[in-house]
């Protein structure tokens, strides 16, 4: 029988973006080309975006809270706040997690927000696989081209594993130890393994590729 999960998205944005030199959640999208106007889009209100399809949507930020607390409401989407993301990017993600579980959701599409904005194609595919897969398959990861990418899906079983670990773990350290418990969904869509940065990441970013 398939199970019928109740998904909530989880942004990581609170890092310093120090290589990039400024906000990569700051960023227009899709990139300005020479002689067009600004985007209004930036990189986290079309991450929020192609998570539109869960029941809410949380962004972590850092010290960039107040920053990024605009764009986050007014696209529907929660804040919560990394008290210290110093620890690192998996603390952000634990921070994300417990909020979801707050809110009573059991499965998380999750996302980071130097990672270009997928098709809501590609979520729904992620999404269906999911929801097909048998009780022992505790996440899904999309892959392209043998790379694999964001957002990925974890369910209530992967999302204690995550909690349970310390702050210096990482995402694929834990899924690498469950690797049984993983399911990898081909898709067509490039975007997945794609994440900038530099300014050179972002001057070369071509989203119809």
């Amino acid at each position: 029988m398939a199970r019928a999960p109740s998904f909530a998205g989880v942004i990581l944005a609170a890092g310093e973006s120090s290589r990039m030199g400024s906000d990569k959640a700051l960023l227009p999208w899709p990139p300005v080309a020479s002689g067009q106007p600004p985007s209004k889009e930036t990189f986290l209100s079309a991450a929020i975006r192609s998570l539109s399809s869960a029941d809410f949507v949380t962004v972590v930020a850092g010290k960039n809270a107040a920053d990024l607390a605009a764009i986050a409401y007014a696209n529907g989407a929660s804040l919560v706040v990394n008290p210290d993301p110093s620890r690192g990017q998996f603390s952000s993600l634990q921070e994300g997690l417990r909020a979801l579980l707050n809110r009573g959701r059991d499965t998380a599409l999750i996302t980071l927000v130097d990672h270009a904005p997928v098709s809501a194609a590609t979520v729904q595919t992620l999404r269906d696989a999911f929801e097909a897969a048998g009780n022992n398959i505790w996440a899904v990861v999309p892959e392209f081209s043998g790379r694999h990418g964001h957002p990925f899906i974890a369910g209530r079983e992967m999302i204690e594993k995550f909690l349970q670990a310390p702050a210096t773990a990482t995402a694929r350290e834990l899924e690498h130890r469950h690797q049984e418990h993983i399911a990898y969904i081909t898709v067509s869509d490039p975007l997945v393994g794609l994440n900038i940065n530099t300014p050179e990441d972002y001057s070369k970013l071509d989203p119809r590729s």
